[in-house]
């Protein structure tokens, strides 16, 4: 009976570890499918749920200005804010997006920084650092990610 117990231990060990090794991957990168150039920088922000429509009003004043004014300068292709119907659950309740045309548009450009500062002006820079300086007291950043759509490739028929 010992034998028998300890043989069924076994083979139940030995098929969890089967299961559970890794499967192999089968496709590949610009054969199976493809990586989007265009760069997305997806940022997560949890804020105090009674203070979302404060953050919002700073984002409409500060944030959605410059993403503006990037655009109009051809530095960014676009932006999103995304707010959680649910919003004392989960790790985040907001989500900003900015869209590039590629990844070198995140690159460093004393030229592109300077265009920007030229049209921003000293004024819209005294309020957003007036108005960003609450920000640590009702919110806190939870990640920001560097993402790149992924295509497949279709399957001739």
């Amino acid at each position: 009976m010992k034998i028998m117990t300890k043989f069924a231990a076994i083979s139940t060990m030995m098929g969890t570890m089967a299961l559970a090794q890794p499967a192999f991957a089968q496709l590949e990168a610009y054969q199976d499918y493809n990586i989007n150039e265009a760069t997305s920088i997806v940022t997560t922000v949890k804020v105090d749920s009674n203070m979302i429509d404060y953050y919002l009003e700073g984002l409409r004043s500060t944030w959605a200005p410059s993403n503006d004014l990037a655009i109009g300068l051809g530095q960014m292709e676009g932006y999103s804010i995304f707010v959680s119907a649910l919003p004392n659950s989960g790790a985040f309740n907001v989500v900003l997006v900015t869209n590039f045309k590629s990844t070198a548009d995140l690159a460093p450009s004393k030229a592109r920084n300077d265009a920007f500062m030229e049209k921003w002006g000293k004024e819209q820079q005294k309020l957003s650092r007036k108005t960003s300086k609450g920000y640590p007291d009702i919110r806190t950043i939870t990640g920001s990610y560097m993402m790149n759509e992924v295509t497949f490739v279709k399957e001739e028929e």
